[in-house]
Parts: C-alpha cells; structure tokens; sequence
C-alpha cells in the first residue's frame, strides 16, 4: 500500500469518526418552525453509548414557550414544570403569567432504557416563541445514562455537545392555535353529515325507483289482461 492510499485511508476513518458522534445528537425534529405557531414537534434521542442505557432526558424549553403538551410513550414517565417568564410577552394580546420550564421523561423498569445503537422519540406539541425570521432558539437537553452519567447538550452549533435548535420562520397571520387539531376533527365531523347525506339521498333514490318500476310492472300486466278478455269477447261473439 503505498503512502497515498495510506493517507487517504486515514483521512477517511477520521471523518467517519466525526461523523458518528454527530449523529448520535438529541434533536428536535423538524428543525424549523413559524414564529409564534403551534406546531407538534419530535425529541430524538439516540443513545451513542456502547456499553450503557439512556435512563433519563431533561428537556429545558427556551423563553416563550407558553403551551406545551406531550403525547405518552410506553414505560416513559413524564414531568413538566413551569417558571414565571423573565421577560414579559403575550399571546394573542393576553398577558403571559406562565411559561414551560422543562420537560422530563424517566424510563420505567427495564423497558424503559434507551439500549445501545437504539433511540427513543418523544413527542410534543408546543407554541413556538416569537422571534424574528432566521433567529435560533435553543431547546438545552440533559441525557443520563445507567450509572449517573449526564451528557449535557447544551453548547452552540459548532460545539462538541450542542443544543438542539429550531430555526424560526416568518410569522403566521393566523393559526388555529393549540386548538387547531380540535379545529380539523370538527371539520372532519361536519364532513361526515355532508357523506351521510349523500348517502341517504342515494337510498332515497333507490327507495323512489322501486315502486316506480312496480307500477310500471302493474301497468304492462293490466293492459296485457285486458287485451286478453278482449280476445276472448271477439271469440265467443
């Protein structure tokens, strides 16, 4: 082999080992948001550990989050706690009291260990912070592993152990909210009326024709029996 090759061969495993570490980050997935919407969000958290579980994941929201909500995850307990904003906002002109502070999921038992080469997904549907178009907010993460480690993912994008950020995007006019979701069922329930009308109007037609095809069936029949007994007449005279 000679020393190209040698060289190459090195540069390529070095890469390869920058590059396991950085896919082994917590995430938040999608990466980007509108200012100020209610978009459901999901925490990745790979375990980039060989030889240990990921028993514990710490959740610190950034300023502004004044709506969040979580959707359960088998043998995952789960802890929200709020703060009081340090700098005041509102939300659709309603003053701010309260705001997320963090979000914990605790695995329970055995079944709730983040083994080595697997990752778990939380979840979260949330009010993204105002900002301005292009700004990042940080959502700092804290990962403990089985025998107290806690790797701390808290750094900037180009550090050793960055937060995960969400980039935001220009701000929506109107947005239905954290009620959008009840927005659409109640839309998907007044279609529904709107199919079972047309279903019923379809049996209703159905219903129409049939005694219109008897009559007509009574008809024919009738005529054919009166031309019958008229045979019979012009037979007999």
């Amino acid at each position: 082999m000679n020393r190209t090759t040698t060289v190459a061969l090195a540069a390529s495993t070095l890469a390869l080992a920058a590059a396991v570490p950085a896919s082994a980050h917590i995430t938040v997935k999608p990466d980007e948001a509108a200012a100020g919407s209610y978009a459901v969000v999901d925490v990745r958290v790979p375990n980039e550990k060989d030889d240990r579980g990921t028993l514990k994941v710490e959740l610190q929201m950034p300023p502004g989050v004044s709506y969040a909500a979580y959707q359960p995850v088998p043998n995952w307990r789960v802890a929200v706690t709020r703060r009081r904003p340090a700098k005041p906002f509102s939300v659709e002109g309603t003053p701010v009291t309260s705001e997320i502070d963090t979000i914990t999921w605790t695995g329970v038992g055995r079944r709730g260990v983040v083994a080595p080469g697997q990752f778990v997904q939380f979840p979260v549907s949330l009010r993204i912070p105002d900002g301005a178009e292009g700004s990042k907010v940080q959502f700092k993460a804290l990962q403990t592993y089985e025998g107290g480690e806690v790797v701390r993912w808290i750094g900037a994008a180009d550090a050793e152990l960055p937060a995960p950020t969400v980039t935001l995007d220009e701000a929506e006019e109107e947005h239905g909210g954290h009620g959008a979701a009840a927005a659409g069922s109640t839309e998907a329930a007044a279609a529904t009326p709107v199919a079972a009308a047309a279903d019923d109007d379809a049996d209703d037609d159905g219903g129409d024709a049939l005694p219109i095809v008897l009559g007509a069936a009574g008809l024919v029949a009738g005529l054919a029996g009166l031309g019958l007994a008229l045979a019979g007449r012009r037979r007999t005279a």
